[in-house]
């Protein structure tokens, strides 16, 4: 508690809180540089996209959000899943990743690109059945006003998951560190997302001791 007690007046006093994790992506060429992970072929598999929808029980006809959807690599099991009669909002703040996304899914007739901006999603209020985001919580600048713009997005009854790495040693797989790159502990993420309209259904792990997902309701 105390963590998120000095979460909370970061938020506060400096509004900004994820500096770190958000140094690459500043510029186009570091942007450009993450594309290539964001886009590689085998990002769906690494994101565990399969799991992370079958933990959300995603159904033809909803409409789903995919917050931070980067080069889009979750739309490809998020437009199937919501069908025909479905619809996948697919929102970042930057063009040039929502540029990858739309070459990606071209053709995709149920998907529509979202530009948001660090504070808001830019979302219709009470669109959305489900919005979700993955590997992306902890790039929040600014999560109270984005927990917001998200809690007005989704419909009565909506659903917000929280896709994200622990900040443990190791969770973030060779090359990575969580205790710089990721800003605060699941638990701490599900009371900071509390404090914010939300409450706790579950959680659970797409791979324990690295990433989980946590599901909140309006």
């Amino acid at each position: 508690m105390r963590v998120l007690l000095l979460s909370l007046l970061a938020v506060a006093a400096y509004g900004q809180v994820a500096d770190k994790a958000n140094a690459r992506y500043r510029t186009a060429e570091g942007r450009e540089g993450m594309l290539v992970t964001l886009g590689a072929p085998d990002r769906p598999d690494r994101i565990h996209a399969e799991t992370i929808v079958k933990v959300l029980k995603i159904k033809p006809g909803q409409t789903v959000a995919d917050i931070g959807t980067g080069a889009g690599a979750l739309l490809s099991v998020l437009a199937p899943a919501v069908g025909d009669a479905g619809k996948v909002f697919a929102e970042d703040i930057f063009d040039d990743f929502l540029g990858a996304a739309k070459k990606r899914h071209a053709g995709a007739k149920n998907i529509t690109f979202v530009l948001g901006n660090e504070k808001d999603v830019k979302l219709p209020e009470g669109c959305c059945d489900v919005a979700v985001t993955v590997d992306a919580y902890h790039h929040y600048d600014y999560p109270a006003e984005m927990l917001a713009s998200i809690h007005k997005a989704l419909k009565p009854g909506g659903r917000f998951a929280v896709v994200d790495y622990y900040r443990r040693p190791g969770a973030m797989g060779p090359g990575g560190n969580p205790l710089e790159h990721i800003r605060i502990d699941k638990d701490s993420v599900i009371a900071e997302v509390q404090a914010h309209g939300f409450k706790l259904l579950e959680t659970t792990d797409t791979v324990a001791g690295s990433q989980y997902i946590a599901v909140f309701t309006r």
